[in-house]
């Protein structure tokens, strides 16, 4: 117990040490992500709680230092908050919004962009790596932790070295390598593994997941992305919901629904021209879907965004 509480300690000590570090380096920039002199660190501020808002998020890990957070993945809700990360391993649909912020003690985290070709180069630098198992059952391609002391201290020395620019070419590679080893030293390591072992099922699902994201207004054929999975019909359908919680069309219709609203607030397209151009040949049944996901008609949906933004 004695040994808990230092460890409990620690991690809150290093805590208020990097929410100081991000407070420094977000002040009087506003709210939203702040890209860094390190390209695949970015700070996360929010003064105030936020709606869902829907995005394509790509691999990464996210600690949270004040506030907290929740994620929708399909139905299903995960609440992360002060000493908490999260991480996400293969392209995935969501919605993130923030629950507790004040423009006294904003929402602060910590973004670090994943490569899993760089855990496969750890993977297989490991001993052991002869004894990994392509398991059967996949992870689901997100997942909330504790942090441990030596992850946050990683985070520490990173976010440190953007007051020494001159170190960041040579340290900053070394310390997210360090990162991606306590990823797989920590209590979802088994997961982490998943990422980049070749030839696991999530492996296979994250190259089939790249495909349809690159892809995604053509029809899909769920036979065809089996075979590109090496996989029978109905296990390439089991494994892809156990890492996305949602079936390959629902996930292309996400896809597609997301780019429209793209398309719409970005390029002033309108309804119609969006659907289309995102694969519906259908423009009624666009609007229900894209109602259903966003909470508001395509005009109405865009209307708000941008009276908010």
């Amino acid at each position: 117990m004695a040994i808990e509480m230092l460890n409990h300690d620690a991690i809150a000590t290093r805590c208020q040490e990097l929410t100081a570090l991000l407070t420094r380096h977000t002040d009087g920039k506003g709210d939203g992500f702040h890209k860094t002199d390190i390209m695949e660190l970015e700070f996360a501020r929010e003064s105030s709680v936020s709606a869902a808002l829907p995005t394509l998020c790509q691999p990464i890990l996210g600690i949270i230092v004040q506030g907290k957070k929740e994620v929708l993945l399909g139905e299903e809700i995960y609440h992360y908050g002060v000493a908490q990360y999260i991480v996400i391993s293969v392209d995935l649909p969501l919605s993130g919004f923030v629950v507790e912020a004040t423009k006294d003690l904003p929402y602060l985290g910590f973004k670090l962009s994943l490569d899993p070709r760089q855990l496969c180069d750890i993977i297989t630098a490991q001993t052991n790596q002869s004894s990994t198992n392509k398991k059967e059952n996949s992870s689901r391609g997100l997942f909330v932790c504790n942090v441990d002391a030596p992850l946050i201290d990683c985070a520490i020395r990173l976010t440190k070295l953007l007051d020494t620019p001159q170190d960041i070419p040579i340290l900053a590679p070394m310390i997210i390598r360090e990162i991606y080893y306590r990823l797989l030293m920590g209590e979802q390591g088994s997961s982490v593994r998943q990422i980049a072992t070749s030839g696991s099922n999530m492996q296979r699902i994250a190259e089939v997941i790249k495909l349809m994201t690159a892809d995604f207004i053509q029809p899909m054929r769920v036979n065809d992305l089996a075979r590109q999975a090496n996989m029978s019909a109905s296990s390439f359908h089991h494994h892809f919901k156990s890492v996305t919680s949602m079936s390959p069309l629902q996930y292309q219709k996400r896809l597609r629904l997301l780019e429209a609203r793209r398309l719409m607030l970005a390029k002033n397209s309108n309804a119609v021209n969006a659907a289309y151009r995102v694969g519906y040949e259908s423009p009624s049944q666009f609007s229900r879907e894209y109602s259903r996901m966003f909470g508001a008609s395509p005009i109405g949906d865009i209307k708000r965004l941008r009276i908010d933004h």
